[in-house]
């Protein structure tokens, strides 16, 4: 996929926009650019493997990944707890399947799909396990999740208790290939989501960490410098970088991204 939204082909008008909660990150908006492209990163790494197979995305939001996938998939089905984030794909995005429901309750029969997204949705769930579990009953013996959820040791550092007020239970590497292993799935590759060098750049411009410059700014109730509105409007998703654990040490990443296997025998 190109480095412009997945939706830059029906762009949004404003009272279009699903409410900005803090909950889930939509495209369109310059202040959520940078969000939304580390997002978007993990869709594109994805998107060809999911070509030609039934996709879930469990916990789709706005859409816009659904509506990417879409583009080689079989077909894709999607799942959300929010009524206003289903109606709103619903109308947004016609080529995609949205059910409301529960992700430990998937409306979904056993066996029925081959491939589960999750993506930044893990850490906000209490039954981890049980959502875990639902995965595994959806998927055909073979199956494949792909699960992405902010890197509990660079996004909540040092806590015990989340950050984000929103999430309920973050993780680290090992504690996400745990909740997956012990729930009848593989994991062969564990990914991290790295900043590139354009983004290093940015950093070290905007006193170590671009972040940091936006969340101190936005928790302060403080108007945005041009300068930092123009930084963080030019960001693309080819400016993040998906890296392998056994090339980069995995704690030291923004997200992970497990690829995980339905055991066949399980």
């Amino acid at each position: 996929m190109s480095d412009s939204p997945a939706s830059s082909e029906r762009p949004l008008d404003v009272d279009q926009h699903l409410a900005l909660t803090g909950e889930r990150t939509v495209p369109g908006i310059p202040a959520e650019n940078y969000w939304f492209r580390r997002h978007e990163v993990a869709y594109d790494f994805i998107e060809p493997r999911g070509a030609g197979k039934d996709i879930l995305e469990a916990g789709s939001g706005e859409g816009y990944g659904a509506a990417q996938l879409a583009r080689r998939a079989a077909s894709v089905v999607c799942v959300d707890y929010d009524e206003q984030a289903v109606e709103h794909t619903r109308r947004r995005y016609p080529e995609v399947t949205v059910h409301q429901g529960n992700l430990i309750d998937l409306p979904l029969a056993d066996g029925s799909v081959d491939l589960v997204v999750n993506f930044q949705v893990i850490e906000h769930l209490w039954d981890q396990p049980g959502f875990v579990a639902e995965c595994h009953r959806v998927l055909r013996p073979g199956g494949e999740l792909l699960m992405s959820t902010p890197n509990r040791i660079t996004f909540s550092p040092g806590l015990d208790t989340p950050l984000n007020p929103f999430h309920t239970r973050e993780l680290n590497a090992a504690e996400l290939t745990g909740l997956l292993t012990d729930d009848g799935f593989d994991v062969h590759a564990m990914l991290g989501v790295f900043h590139g060098p354009r983004l290093r750049e940015l950093d070290a411009k905007w006193g170590g960490s671009l972040i940091d410059a936006q969340i101190e700014r936005a928790l302060a109730a403080q108007e945005w410098p041009a300068e930092l509105v123009a930084d963080v409007a030019g960001i693309t998703a080819a400016d993040f970088e998906i890296v392998d654990a056994d090339e980069r040490d995995i704690d030291t990443s923004l997200d992970l991204l497990a690829i995980a296997t339905r055991r066949a025998d399980s």
